[in-house]
């Protein structure tokens, strides 16, 4: 069933939600064709060594495959809400230098010719790269349906602003171990791990409101052996909470204690205050922060704990949006830890998106400085939070 709108600004974010669903495919799209064609595959495998090792387009090639997506996300963004052009922010920069030393900057042109034509200069005249590139750039993904029964939502695209993660997890996305996944099992490792995220905050307040995660390898199609993707959505705003993954049940903490996944490089002192909740055989550990999240958003882990600001806002915006749609968040450990035990999960704590940090520099400025707990329950939160006070 297709969505129904009500009022004009409705239409304008259900279209919204519908054209970033789309975007995300088109990235999946060329995230699987940068693995499964040989020219782009060497490309983003190899590492140049002796007197080619200072040529950036060969050695960043895994960077131009980022900024490729980020910029085609960026252009079809621009094209339909052009009042959201300066509000589109990606991890990466689109200034590239080639094995000339010439600076290029990379967009999406016009036509197909055109792109293949610019990512030719990047990539030192390699046109076969180029073209498999700018076609994957310009073809029209297949329709993604998007079924609720309504979408209301009293916002304008005026209002927002984007964050943009082309390939989470790239080194997953490198390694590209395969694993067959299988429902309610977490798997720590591999190219599942690899996610497109885009995240749409408020200008105003930073809220994340809506999410869309794409995860371009979560399995092979037995008949081509082909990979197949899955999407992931969510908006919140207000009382309005949609998403595509219904509410996990939670399980009895007194029976079987929370369950938290890490990163294998956490602290120490963090694991031992937390078998205080959790118990040693409940602390999980994954790659990729945007896959650390989803695992909490589908239910595979009750919470997600990094004690340190090494994830940025392009890491947690959309996946931030799909928890607040099932009742959680994202909150900054940090200022959570400072806060009084009021018994009460502070709103305050929560990640915002809008507001760089002015006494830093370059992608430090987005940096989540305070790390991050993302939650699906209230409670569970706070059973966290009491674990680590003053252990950090």
């Amino acid at each position: 069933m297709p969505i129904m709108i009500l009022g004009l600004s409705c239409t304008d974010m259900a279209d919204l939600l519908r054209l970033l669903l789309r975007v995300g495919e088109k990235a999946a799209n060329v995230a699987r064709l940068c693995r499964q064609e040989a020219p782009l595959f060497q490309l983003l495998v190899q590492e140049k060594t002796g007197e080619d090792k200072n040529k950036k387009f060969v050695q960043d090639f895994k960077t131009l495959a980022d900024v490729v997506i980020q910029e085609m996300i960026r252009h079809d963004v621009r094209v339909q809400f052009p009042e959201m052009a300066g509000f589109i922010h990606g991890e990466e920069s689109n200034m590239f230098e080639n094995g000339l030393g010439e600076s290029v900057t990379v967009t999406v042109c016009t036509t197909e010719e055109e792109t293949a034509k610019l990512l030719a200069t990047v990539l030192d005249g390699d046109q076969t790269a180029a073209s498999l590139l700018a076609r994957a750039i310009h073809q029209d993904p297949a329709t993604i349906e998007v079924s609720t029964d309504s979408l209301t939502i009293p916002l304008k695209p005026s209002e927002l602003g984007i964050w943009i993660d082309p390939i989470d997890a790239t080194s997953q996305y490198i390694k590209g171990r395969e694993e067959v996944l299988e429902e309610g099992r977490l798997f720590p490792s591999g190219l599942h791990c690899a996610l497109v995220l885009i995240g749409v905050y408020l200008r105003s307040t930073g809220e994340p409101v809506m999410g869309v995660i794409n995860q371009p390898f979560n399995n092979k199609d037995p008949a081509d052996r082909g990979w197949r993707g899955k999407h992931y959505w969510g908006v919140s705003c207000g009382n309005i909470n949609i998403c595509s993954e219904s509410r996990p049940q939670n399980r009895s903490e007194g029976q079987q204690g929370l369950s938290v996944v890490l990163s294998s490089s956490e602290k120490q002192a963090v694991k031992e205050a937390l078998t205080s909740v959790c118990g040693p055989d409940k602390l999980i550990y994954a790659s990729g922060a945007g896959h650390k999240i989803l695992c909490v958003i589908q239910g595979l882990a009750d919470a997600y704990v990094l004690s340190e600001g090494s994830t940025f806002k392009w890491d947690s915006c959309a996946p931030h949006a799909l928890l607040r749609a099932l009742g959680g968040g994202v909150v900054d450990l940090a200022m959570s830890l400072q806060q009084s035990d009021s018994g009460a999960q502070d709103p305050s704590t929560e990640l915002t998106y809008h507001l760089p940090h002015t006494d830093r520099k370059g992608a430090e400025r987005w940096a989540n400085h305070g790390g991050l707990v993302a939650y699906r329950d209230s409670s569970q939160l706070l059973s966290i939070i009491g674990a680590l006070k003053g252990k950090l």
